[in-house]
């Protein structure tokens, strides 16, 4: 299904930023993404951000800025990709779930991952050699003022 726009949460505490460890249910691959997904009717984008934390990580999060306001990849299911930042008001970082695709047997957020926003060089190796992560945490980090354009 073709959605408008996805709205995705760069969740920030201490330098860090939360990823989610997420398995394809078609192709079985292997990836790393924030967490975020559609609107559903009548849903601010403000609520969608926080009721997409809440499914996929159990964190009650404070939507702050709007920080990029990007075209989607082409192909995808996403024509736009909006990023705001958020901090955690309450819970505790755990895998959740993607209720539109998850079932019984197959569960899509393997595991929640912390990376330190001032040293990618530390982030796990899938992230860094994901062509559409590492280019958008690397546009959050500019946005939020860890690295400069060269």
């Amino acid at each position: 299904m073709k959605r408008t726009t996805r709205y995705q949460a760069a969740i920030i505490e201490d330098h860090q930023i939360l990823l989610l460890q997420a398995i394809d249910a078609q192709d079985g691959q292997t990836f790393w993404l924030l967490p975020g997904g559609g609107q559903e009717a009548d849903e601010t984008e403000a609520a969608c951000v926080r009721r997409e934390v809440l499914e996929e990580t159990c964190l009650s999060v404070d939507v702050g800025r709007l920080i990029l306001d990007e075209p989607g990849i082409e192909d995808d299911t996403y024509q736009r990709l909006k990023t705001y930042v958020c901090r955690v008001l309450e819970g505790e970082a755990q895998p959740g779930c993607e209720p539109e695709v998850d079932t019984a047997d197959f569960t899509t957020i393997q595991q929640i991952g912390w990376f330190d926003l001032r040293q990618p060089s530390t982030w796990d190796d899938l992230v860094r050699s994901d062509s559409i992560t590492y280019p958008l945490l690397q546009r959050i980090r500019i946005a939020l003022g860890y690295a400069t354009l060269d």
